[in-house]
């Protein structure tokens, strides 16, 4: 990786996401934060927008505020004809509590809303999106939105817990119909049987994809591809605020510089180079609440980082 690799501007390929926006209640060690904007189809698309211009298509209820609006509007590159307020609808809520290492959280509640309606329809000018990123939600719902998509050149699902337990079998299909998938290294575990990360990764590419990222937190992530292993470290942050939507802008990090970064954006090099830039862009966000850090971070601020982290890593 060459420290004078530049982060690339918002342009290059049409990117779109899909996912939820929400309303987060947060308590972590540092303070706390009441009804903010979150939501992982939020996190992802305003890391995304350093890179790239990004389509969200999301859900929203008649109680969404104004001043998110206001928030989106502070990213430029992100196209929000996507989003659907329903006006007898509730927005999805969640609250949280990080411990004090902030490594483990407890749910506090969680309100489903929309999400417990019909998703929602992506814009027919959206429909030739070409890098597609299907945020968390249930497999079943990923599928219905990759139907609509197309044009699509590179497909990448998240997924969680949750629904390796309860939707299995609508997960299953959709691993063989994507080209990546994103994941933690507990569910990495539940979704294999295998405690080892490696061998578990290995495993989900027989299932499907080319190439699997298993997020690890502060011990960073690993990339598993049909190609070869990398490994990548975290950022060595010194300020974590809140570490809520750090996996989702990691991720919006990664898919923006594919998209920007021309040439095969499924293949091996282009993948680890892109998860430096997602790592560098979750750096940024843990460091306060909601998208408050997110909103002010400077291109030069980005490069500079990125210059750091490369010569960290170089051998």
């Amino acid at each position: 990786m060459s420290s004078t690799s530049s982060t690339p501007g918002p342009s290059g390929t049409s990117l779109i996401v899909t996912g939820t926006i929400g309303i987060d209640t947060v308590y972590t060690p540092s303070g706390h934060a009441e009804k903010v904007l979150g939501g992982s189809c939020t996190y992802f698309a305003a890391a995304a927008s350093f890179y790239a211009p990004v389509r969200i298509v999301a859900a929203a209820g008649g109680d969404f505020p104004d001043s998110f609006r206001d928030v989106f509007r502070a990213f430029p590159a992100i196209d929000t004809a996507g989003l659907e307020v329903r006006p007898g609808s509730r927005t999805f809520a969640w609250g949280g509590k990080y411990m004090k290492n902030m490594d483990t959280r407890e749910t506090l509640f969680t309100e489903l809303g929309v999400l417990a309606e019909k998703p929602p329809e992506i814009p027919a000018e959206f429909r030739d999106s070409r890098i597609v990123f299907l945020a968390n939600s249930h497999p079943g719902v990923q599928l219905g939105f990759l139907e609509q998509l197309t044009e699509r050149r590179l497909v990448v699902a998240d997924t969680m817990d949750l629904w390796i337990n309860i939707a299995r079998d609508d997960l299953l299909v959709l691993l063989r119909r994507v080209d990546g998938l994103v994941l933690n290294y507990d569910e990495a575990e539940l979704l294999t049987g295998r405690s080892n990360t490696v061998a578990a990764a290995r495993h989900i590419l027989e299932m499907g994809p080319k190439f699997v990222v298993v997020k690890k937190g502060e011990h960073g992530c690993l990339l598993a591809h049909r190609e070869g292993l990398a490994a990548l470290p975290a950022y060595p942050a010194e300020t974590v605020v809140d570490p809520t939507g750090a996996g989702d802008s990691f991720a919006g990090g990664m898919m923006g510089a594919l998209a920007a970064g021309g040439g095969d954006p499924s293949s091996a090099e282009s993948i680890r180079k892109a998860l430096a830039h997602g790592t560098i862009i979750a750096s940024f966000n843990i460091e306060a609440f909601s998208l408050e850090r997110l909103k002010t971070l400077k291109r030069a601020e980005i490069d500079a980082r990125y210059r750091e982290y490369a010569a960290m890593v170089r051998l």
